[in-house]
């Protein structure tokens, strides 16, 4: 089964969108570089802001006919070649292709509030097609909308970004309640909180590093951390020339952060998700 991984959380700005798409470009350079016979990942996004999408394709102007809004309208026989016709290829690596959002999205919520079925309009035609690739990361907006459940129930594993400064306890604990709510409610077994990615550290603030060590040092949610992403400038310059933080700098310290995170999660998907 292919693994997706959904970077969730009901906050913006915790870095959700420069996470999932660098750890997808992670993820294609590692399975390529150990020879799989498919190393290729598919970004969903999800947002209607389309950060993601930008980033990767260079664009934001997805619309009716080539978007994730066109798959979620369609005929649901139709539905998994409409997705396949709607994905386009990064401009980061000819392996790491994108199913891009559109502003459109943001009507597709109300047009779907209440239609039957209408959570799993996502994941019953990429489960159609998922076995074409490696991995699938599919990134979400800030909050638990219908298309944040849709994102959720097409995942097997969710990941949650967050901030130093917004590591309560109470608060990551009703995030991960919420999505266990979600596994819970549509009856989607496969679905679990497989990690916590604390963006944005800044050791010098005597915060973060307290925040931090009561996390590490929570029973549970301890052993939920996936990895630690060090607040860096270089992530704001790739982001402003549409590049991988990996091809940007490579030797930054964000880049280096987050090659250890995608070489967690590729050995994961080298165990079968176990």
């Amino acid at each position: 089964m292919t693994r997706s991984f959904v970077f969730t959380n009901h906050k913006g700005g915790v870095g959700k969108s420069t996470s999932a798409t660098n750890i997808a470009f992670g993820i294609v350079n590692l399975l390529r570089r150990a020879n799989v016979a498919n190393p290729r990942v598919l970004i969903i996004d999800t947002d209607s802001q389309g950060h993601a999408s930008l980033v990767t394709t260079g664009r934001k102007d997805y619309g009716a006919d080539d978007s994730l809004y066109t798959v979620l309208m369609a005929e649901r026989q139709n539905a998994p070649q409409v997705l396949m016709n709607c994905i386009v290829q990064s401009q980061w690596d000819e392996n790491l292709h994108v199913l891009p959002a559109s502003p459109m999205l943001e009507g597709a919520e109300r047009e779907l509030m209440g239609v039957a079925g209408a959570p799993y309009r996502l994941a019953d035609p990429l489960s159609k097609i998922a076995n074409q690739y490696g991995a699938i990361v599919i990134d979400t907006r800030p909050s638990f909308s219908l298309l944040t459940e849709m994102g959720l129930i097409a995942a097997t594993d969710a990941i949650i970004p967050v901030e130093p400064r917004y590591l309560e306890t109470v608060g990551l604990t009703s995030v991960i309640q919420k999505i266990n709510d979600i596994r819970e409610g549509w009856r989607h077994p496969n679905l679990r909180v497989s990690g916590l990615l604390v963006t944005k550290m800044d050791t010098r603030v005597r915060g973060h590093n307290h925040l931090l060590a009561e996390l590490k040092g929570h029973a549970v949610l301890g052993k939920l951390l996936l990895g630690v992403i060090p607040s860096n400038e270089a992530v704001s310059y790739a982001h402003r020339n549409h590049q991988s933080l990996f091809t940007y700098d490579p030797r930054s310290s964000a880049s280096k952060a987050y090659m250890q995170v995608v070489a967690s999660l590729v050995r994961y998907l080298s165990k079968g998700g176990e």
